[in-house]
């Protein structure tokens, strides 16, 4: 039974656990690190690694889509960002590297820059020249829309050629009403889609047992861009990542049972920023995991070492903003090593292994079986 907590006479509140109040405990069995396996299938696609890279324009050009899928993930590119409204974004890019940290200017002079560069209208011609250069280059296609674009371009996504379809929102129901325009029917679109559809984010179960109902293949869990994120000043909207997942794990279980065997695939999506964020998000019971701050510090990301996401232009309620994450190495090196730090930025790949390794489990799936104890962090 869940205990809730008491914060006032006539309110009660469960507890939730973020990451870093969480750590996993090692079992009587060791393996070699070599001897694990890290690959993941989603739908009919197998990819070496259960990473996806979040489809943000700080993390994600056709370029680095094509290196991080050559790498063993699966890079999702934002359809609805500047790859897709400008010819020619790299100036834009540059422009906003040069104008400083939010920090530094204060939130409105950036913000309002990307408000007016985020007005710039989308070219269906280039989402679908953007899709296909990455499917020239040989591997996986994956492009994100939010619901709210979703019907207007989805048949220009599906014939561009794309193989994972993701819908990515703050905020992702099954269930949404609209008394201004015909809301998104997730069920009828994903029946009649021929590619697996990735659907988030999500924070509950309920909320997430409604989505695996609509048929998607995975569920985003989350709000995404955990980094550069201010849903939680601007909305007090906000679940501690460990707490979400177990919940959503729990709805995929229940799923699996009421479906009679279909199996949806849940992926941690925000507050993932170290290679111990990705062990622990596995421990409770995620699949995947899609990274953004974590491979926007790699050197070849579009952002040149500053990081945000779709949230941060919103024309009328901006809920993120710009934020510097540095570069700490190629995409490479943050996936594989060698790690040159010990601040977790680098080798995720080989501390995800070690893991397994430490506590005995040979592949993915069965890490999410691993003893998890409340171990809040104290930094030293």
């Amino acid at each position: 039974m869940i205990g809730e907590i008491e914060i006032g006479r006539g309110k009660r509140a469960r507890r939730g656990y973020s990451f870093d109040d969480i750590a996993v405990v090692p079992q009587r069995r060791t393996r070699d690190p070599e001897d694990v396996s890290v690959s993941w299938q989603l739908d009919a696609y197998h990819v070496d690694i259960p990473v996806m890279a979040a489809p943000m324009d700080s993390v994600m050009s056709p370029e680095t889509a094509i290196a991080f899928g050559k790498l063993g993930g699966i890079g999702v590119l934002d359809l609805e960002g500047l790859w897709t409204r400008y010819e020619n974004p790299q100036p834009i890019f540059d422009e906003l590297a040069q104008m400083g940290s939010a920090v530094d200017l204060g939130a409105d002079p950036v913000t309002r820059r990307l408000q007016e560069i985020y007005s710039a209208p989308l070219l269906p011609d280039l989402m679908q020249e953007r899709l296909r250069q990455i499917r020239d280059a040989g591997v996986t296609v994956a492009g994100a829309l939010s619901p709210q674009r979703t019907q207007q371009y989805w048949r220009t996504v599906v014939d561009a050629g794309v193989d994972v379809f993701v819908i990515r929102g703050t905020t992702v129901s099954a269930e949404h009403v609209s008394s201004r325009a015909e809301p998104l029917n997730l069920t009828r679109f994903i029946y009649e889609l021929d590619v697996p559809v990735v659907v988030g984010g999500v924070a509950s179960y309920t909320a997430a047992l409604h989505l695996m109902r609509t048929g998607a293949a995975g569920v985003l869990v989350g709000f995404g861009g955990g980094a550069a994120h201010t849903t939680r000043r601007s909305l007090g909207i906000h679940v501690p990542m460990a707490t979400a997942i177990g919940d959503v794990a729990a709805a995929r279980r229940d799923y699996l049972d009421e479906s009679s065997g279909r199996y949806v695939h849940v992926i941690a999506d925000g507050g993932v920023g170290l290679s111990g964020d990705v062990v622990k998000a596995i421990a409770c019971g995620a699949d995947a995991v899609m990274l953004g701050a974590a491979l926007a510090r790699a050197s070849e990301a579009p952002g040149q070492g500053y990081h945000w996401g779709s949230e941060a232009h919103h024309a009328t309620l901006p809920r993120g903003q710009r934020v510097r994450v540095g570069t700490v190495g190629s995409l490479e090196q943050i996936l594989y090593g060698p790690a040159t730090n010990a601040e977790g930025t680098l080798n995720l790949i080989g501390a995800l292994k070690r893991t397994m390794a430490t506590t005995g489990y040979t592949d993915v799936k069965e890490l999410q079986r691993v003893d998890v104890v409340v171990a809040p962090y104290l930094p030293s």
